[in-house]
């Protein structure tokens, strides 16, 4: 017998018990509602995958089969009977090709095999893409069941994996727990067996109170909810896929397991150290975005190797894996982290750590700097400041906070040593463990620039690091520095992604560009509001960002295409890039082809083809400036694969066309696309006024061939428009209202 414990202990022991029973069945439920879903993906992505795998095998002639039989095939029989390609020998049965004339049953077989070998390689490499201009029944399907996932969010991954974990213990110790659950059941027992019970309780009731601690129940109630939704309606999911599409193509990677080239996502490190960055864990409790596989081989190379360069090509999302690293850094305990970047993109390091992840993020910049970074010392969080303002700071020493992290963005702006921001960047990473370099700068020819960086983080790694290691080609350099440097290029890791990545460029009007707005405002001149940012050029906070895109562009060969409504902008924009190539370095005056254009309406229409037939001939990088009216209809520019719209149009589908340009068949890499931003002005008023208008039929209706051939059809009218833009304009700015009150009002 158990003895006088038995009562009590099973009274308490049966709650346990139920609670166990109904949190496994919690987990079990969300396992069955997630398999649902996959199951779902995969079903409607099967016959499009299939589809995309025969087209490729139809251009494969059958004379390949011999190769993957090494010559031991025979194929004339198949050839005199029409067998021109794999794939009709792929969708040929068994008995269909032995009832040819001149084939038997090895021929036949080895035929086959051969052929489905080449199915299963191609399938490996297929992508499947989304056309949002043209949905069809069998992507809009795939774009549904999408939807379910992308909806759900990163808080899925959190609840399957929970739900697994649950799963598998729970799976053990209910069975194990079960005869103390009761008195009679106890008293049967033998005693192993009442060992056992009692040694499964207690790690039953450790379980459960953690399960309670990290409100469990509750991620795994969200995930079933969001899970057994009713599925979306065509127009919604196409509407939604447009806003997201990131999201949907890294669902349909990790649900089609698609198999990138591991040696490119992984940087062509060696083996040792992607051994050890794999081996790293990486945690996502802080983090609000899911990682595509590279970027979260990146997050775990800078935590695995520390102080590190992360030089990925442009468009790859390097803030975003920076990001990462610092939300498992503060799951881990850390409280403290240091931004340092370009006073051009401290807005949108604000904005994307508040919608990446939970931290956060405190500007130090301007007058009340100080007063910030005092914040920011007793309450923690990320402090983001510029490069001119990091040496007014006082840096950390032993007694102060140091930070738990330091991500220093273009990284190459500490090039020179001798500066005094490069001094004040190497004070702060002095005191730090980790350390985090971004540019999209490559390294692979600046071999003393390099060192500088590596001086800065792993200095031990400079004797290995010469002039014959570039030499020998990039991946072999890439090989020597592995410890300290991490680089993936678009067309190496981007065949999961979607063709198109469009970043919004946020930025402050700068003092020039503040006076000119104002002026401006005052007059009720709205096309001067617009283009205000422009009014100096020496000084103009939107021109400094266009400067470093292209810059970045020309450093890795990509072509840009600029669009601005307003054909004086771009007068001072080529003026600006034209004067710019005589500053830059000797590798990048070597890329930096030309300037073309305008095109603008003024040219006459043979003339702006032959200025595209030029920029596209062009050697490597090359910039085009467009005029958005001229240029947004009839030209096809896929040639660029970087877009900069100078400011966002009254119209949307003059935006959407123009991007359109680009975007189009024929384009072999993905398209960036940068809109430049000012906050608190007409670029901020206008978005907000054009996102409450738009609708799921407006957004349909711009999809339609009407709309790609009158943009007035669903547009709204750009006098009432600017009427109202001008009118809460002068009343924020007179002191009445701010931009979020005024932006309720509907006109």
């Amino acid at each position: 017998m158990v003895g006088s414990n038995v009562g009590p202990v099973g009274k308490r022991e049966r709650s346990l018990l139920a609670e166990g029973v109904g949190l496994h069945e919690a987990a079990r439920g969300v396992l069955a509602d997630h398999a649902r879903a996959l199951e779902a993906v995969r079903a409607a992505l099967a016959p499009i995958h299939a589809e995309l795998v025969g087209k490729e095998l139809e251009s494969i002639p059958v004379s390949r089969l011999k190769d993957v039989t090494e010559g031991r095939l025979r194929l004339g029989a198949l050839e005199t009977a029409g067998f021109a390609s794999v794939r009709a020998v792929y969708e040929a049965g068994r008995y269909e090709l032995r009832q040819l004339p001149g084939v038997g049953a090895q021929t036949a077989d080895r035929a086959l095999a051969a052929a489905r070998q080449l199915a299963r390689a191609v399938g490996e490499t297929v992508s499947v893409r989304m056309d949002v201009d043209r949905p069809e029944p069998r992507t809009t399907a795939l774009v549904i069941a999408l939807r379910t996932l992308v909806e759900a969010g990163p808080e899925l991954r959190r609840a399957v994996d929970a739900a697994t974990r649950i799963d598998e213990r729970l799976g053990a110790l209910l069975p194990a727990a079960r005869p103390a659950g009761g008195r009679l059941r106890m008293a049967l027992a033998g005693r192993e067996r009442r060992r056992s019970a009692l040694d499964a309780v207690a790690e039953l009731r450790e379980l459960t109170a953690d399960a309670g601690a990290r409100d469990v129940r509750l991620l795994l109630a969200q995930a079933s909810t969001d899970l057994l939704r009713e599925p979306a309606s065509e127009i919604e999911a196409w509407v939604d896929f447009e806003l997201r599409s990131t999201e949907y193509y890294s669902q349909l990677a990790e649900v089609s397991e698609h198999r990138s080239d591991v040696a490119a996502v992984e940087g062509f490190l060696p083996s040792e150290v992607a051994e050890r960055v794999h081996a790293q864990v990486l945690d996502d409790t802080r983090r609000r975005v899911s990682l595509r596989g590279y970027q979260d081989f990146g997050a775990r190379f800078a935590l695995a190797q520390r102080r590190v360069v992360l030089g990925d090509e442009m468009g790859l999302g390097k803030t975003v894996q920076a990001i990462a690293v610092l939300a498992h850094l503060a799951a881990d305990g850390h409280s403290h982290f240091l931004v340092v970047c370009p006073a051009s993109v401290l807005i949108n390091w604000t904005r994307e750590i508040g919608a990446r992840s939970t931290l956060r993020a405190l500007p130090v910049h301007g007058a009340e700097r100080l007063e910030a970074y005092e914040e920011w010392r007793e309450r923690g969080g990320v402090a983001i400041t510029t490069y001119d303002m990091l040496h007014r700071l006082p840096a950390p020493d032993g007694e102060g906070t140091k930070p738990g992290m330091v991500v220093v963005d273009e990284a190459h702006y500490v090039k020179n040593p001798d500066t005094r921001r490069s001094k004040a960047v190497a004070a702060w990473t002095g005191h730090c463990e980790r350390v985090l370099f971004l540019t999209g700068t490559p390294m692979e020819n600046r071999v003393e620039e390099f060192r500088t960086l590596v001086r800065y983080l792993q200095p031990t790694l400079l004797p290995s690091i010469r002039h014959a290691t570039a030499a020998a080609g990039p991946h072999a350099f890439r090989k020597s520095v592995a410890p300290a440097y991490l680089r993936r290029n678009q067309r190496d890791v981007l065949t999961e992604l979607p063709a198109l990545v469009e970043v919004d460029e946020w930025e402050e009007l700068s003092a020039a560009d503040r006076a000119a707005y104002l002026r401006a405002v005052e007059d009720g001149n709205f096309m001067a509001m617009r283009r205000a940012a422009y009014a100096d050029a020496e000084k103009s906070a939107k021109l400094g960002r266009l400067r470093e895109l292209v810059a970045e562009a020309a450093e890795n060969g990509l072509k840009v295409v600029v669009f601005s409504y307003f054909r004086d902008v771009l007068g001072t924009v080529q003026q600006v890039l034209e004067a710019g190539q005589d500053g830059l370095g000797t590798g990048q005056r070597a890329r930096a082809r030309g300037v073309f254009g305008p095109v603008s309406g003024a040219v006459p229409a043979v003339r702006r083809q032959r200025l595209v037939d030029d920029f596209t001939a062009a050697p490597g990088h090359a910039v085009l400036l467009c005029q958005i009216e001229a240029a947004g209809i009839g030209l096809n520019l896929q040639a660029a694969s970087v877009v900069i719209l100078c400011e966002p149009q009254v119209k949307p589908t003059m935006e959407h066309q123009a991007v359109a340009r680009a975007h189009r068949m024929g384009q072999v890499r993905p398209v960036q696309v940068h809109r430049l931003l000012t906050t608190d002005s007409v670029d901020q008023r206008l978005l907000h006024i054009l996102k409450n208008k738009t609708r799921l039929f407006d957004a349909y209706a711009r999809r339609s061939d009407t709309a790609e051939q009158s943009p007035d059809a669903v547009d709204i009218s750009d006098s009432a428009l600017a009427r109202r833009i001008v009118e809460e304009e002068q009343l924020r700015l007179a002191g009445g209202t701010g931009p979020g009150q005024a932006g309720a009002r509907e006109p």
